[in-house]
């Protein structure tokens, strides 16, 4: 595991794009922390590393989103705050996200765990004052 500290979105936007140049399709990458931690900055970073050039926003209010990345890898990136559990929802839900054909980045992870492949990556973020992250990165075994 690493752990770095952040002190803007800028930099939390460069430690995104950093972790995006070892990943490819196929590859999960959890994203935990409170409301506010950069999660979704960080997410912002890695898709422009990996071509995106659009707008990268939260996805909060409907689940997923999926862009075109470089050399044809799509890029999912679904935020499930809103979700208390995925019993009550579509069981196809995460299915166009999570494909071994994207590179696929999940906000809010919790709820789905069981429902999702294993994790290539987990970052967990966490607020240390002012405009400071904390960001711990963890790649599986």
């Amino acid at each position: 595991m690493s752990a770095a500290r952040s002190s803007s979105a800028g930099e939390t936007e460069r430690m995104g794009a950093r972790l995006a140049h070892r990943l490819k399709a196929g590859d999960l990458v959890l994203v935990t922390g409170e409301l506010g931690a950069g999660k979704t900055t960080f997410v912002r970073g890695a898709f422009r590393a990996l071509g995106m050039s659009g707008p990268v926003v939260s996805p909060t209010f409907t689940i997923g989103r999926l862009y075109e990345g470089q050399d044809g890898v799509r890029l999912s990136h679904l935020d499930l705050y809103r979700l208390a559990d995925l019993g009550a929802e579509d069981p196809g839900l995460l299915e166009d996200y999570l494909t071994p054909d994207a590179i696929a980045f999940v906000e809010w992870p919790a709820v789905a765990l069981v429902e999702m492949p294993k994790p290539t990556v987990r970052i967990a973020m966490s607020h240390a004052g002012g405009d400071e992250r904390d960001i711990r990165v963890e790649w599986a075994q």
